[in-house]
């Protein structure tokens, strides 16, 4: 196969998608900590049982607030050897506690090469590739097919992390689909319009696995706003509107799916949690029940001991019934008493924390029916597009937007919104701030509190693409509407930690 020339074969579509099997067993990967500011230092990779061909080498520079990582890779044979579900491949981090961070998407060219260069806050770290359905994925599977090697220049300090490569059951990531199955002789592609398939055929792996997770009964709005996106792409491929504008609908489609799949299992764990509640309740009850049947004894033995002499025997047999039902209650007492000190407290913490997150969850869908939402360190952000305004002026619709995200924050005291203008350029910084300002008084106009609202123009510090080309202007351009504060944690619903395996 020439450079720059793909072959596409679509994802199955009939039976279940098969699943590549394989022994592993456990294996210790190297972690390092790379030296701080001393410049960069190299590590190789090399390819597991998995791919033993697959070889690569990557720069590491630790600098002042992040980790510089360029990675190149050759002999990456196209996933789908692995099973036709597995669509791509994933650079992933995992720290000396065996946590992982997804680092990005590696896309392998003609020539079965391929190039990452990517920034992690991490300072210490090992590095795994992994082949997967989609790049959105939050947990690496279990193919693992290249892992970093420690070289004798290498600068930093070497930590072992022990890991067993079955990380999580094959369901996660699995689903069954229905119809035939795409012909064997399919067609050849430009690189830039098989990346735009790739892409879409990505996305659809993550509907659907979405979907096997029941995210379209637990988080319909967050699941349509994704099934919207794959539709728009599909659309955008059939005018053949560019493969650039292809490739960005379908990659918000699979992020919103993977955001519906992590919605719809929190949801289910929180069943479950109420479930449990449910049988403590129950427990509580039949306490109260035995304490009252211990009343009724005692008030029995009273009653006896006020029998003349010649019920005295009656009384004794009354009073012998009472102490052993005081002695009961005395065991069940000291049994509640003993599990009100071990629960009690990290329980109420624990109900605290679902309450929040819970919230946070309910709110993400919310938003998401009014605008596009995404769920960050920084709170839950919604963005108003570009075309959302004329000129400095919100259109009515998105008066009308407004509306619905300040009854949605007005309904839980405590939060804190923020409305950030964001130009395409230095140029555009004064319309951002009058577009802001112009969405705080909207907001503050539909019932949110003055001192709770606060806007502010940000320049353009934070693009969300590389600003080239009039669709990157357009993105860049937008007003930001992020919502934080206590009531809903300071933590994104996804944050958490993920344990390799056991020590």
């Amino acid at each position: 196969m020439s450079p720059g020339v793909c072959q596409v074969t679509q994802p199955p579509q009939g039976g279940t998608v098969p699943i590549y099997r394989v022994e592993v067993v456990e294996r210790t990967v190297k972690a390092i900590n790379y030296q701080y500011r001393s410049g960069p230092t190299k590590i190789d990779f090399g390819g597991t049982v998995l791919l033993t061909d697959a070889r690569g080498e990557a720069e590491v520079d630790s600098k002042q607030g992040r980790t510089e990582i360029d990675a190149k890779f050759e002999n990456l044979a196209p996933p789908t050897r692995f099973g036709r579900e597995y669509l791509t491949y994933v650079l992933w981090a995992v720290t000396p506690e065996g946590r992982p961070h997804n680092l990005g998407e590696v896309v392998a060219d003609g020539s079965n090469k391929a190039k990452l260069r990517v920034t992690t806050d991490l300072q210490a770290f090992g590095l795994i590739v992994t082949a997967e359905p989609y790049w959105a994925v939050r947990q690496p599977g279990d193919v693992v097919v290249l892992e970093n090697r420690v070289r004798s220049d290498t600068v930093g300090q070497i930590k072992e992390i022990h890991v067993r490569y079955e990380l999580m059951p094959r369901g996660m990531y699995t689903w069954h689909v229905t119809g035939k199955p795409a012909a064997s002789d399919a067609p050849k592609l430009s690189q830039e319009n098989y990346e735009a398939v790739l892409e879409l055929y990505q996305a659809q792996n993550a509907i659907g696995i979405a979907r096997a997770a029941n995210a379209d009964r637990y988080a319909p709005n967050t699941f349509a706003a994704a099934q919207r996106l794959l539709d728009e792409a599909r659309q955008l491929q059939d005018i053949r509107a560019g493969a650039s504008r292809v490739v960005q609908s379908a990659r918000e489609a699979t992020q919103t799916a993977e955001d519906a799949r992590l919605i719809a299992s929190r949801r289910q764990q929180e069943e479950k949690l109420s479930g449990a509640l449910a049988e403590a309740e129950a427990s509580r009850r039949a306490k109260s029940k035995a304490e009252a049947r211990m009343q009724q004894a005692e008030a029995e033995a009273r009653a006896a001991r006020a029998q003349t002499e010649a019920e005295r025997t009656a009384r004794r047999n009354a009073e012998a019934d009472a102490a052993a039902a005081r002695g009961r209650a005395a065991r069940l007492e000291a049994e509640a008493n003993r599990a009100r000190v071990v629960v009690s407290a990290p329980r109420r913490q624990e109900q605290e924390d679902a309450r929040k997150t819970g919230l946070r969850m309910r709110m993400l869908e919310q938003l998401n029916g009014v605008l596009p939402t995404r769920d960050t360190p920084r709170g839950l952000v919604a963005t108003i597009p570009d075309s959302g305004f004329s000129g400095p002026a919100p259109r009515d619709t998105t008066y009308a937007q407004a509306a619905r995200i300040a009854a949605i924050a007005a309904a839980q005291p405590g939060l804190r919104v923020e409305v950030q203008g964001h130009p395409d350029s230095a140029a555009g910084e004064g319309l951002s701030w009058k577009r802001a300002q112009a969405m705080r008084d909207a907001l503050v106009r539909h019932g949110l509190r003055e001192d709770a609202v606060s806007a502010r123009g940000l320049g353009d510090s934070r693009p969300l693409v590389h600003p080239a080309g009039a669709d990157a202007r357009m993105r860049n351009q937008r007003v930001e509407i992020v919502i934080s504060g206590d009531p809903i944690g300071t933590l994104p619903f996804w944050d958490r930690a993920y344990v390799l395996a056991p020590r």
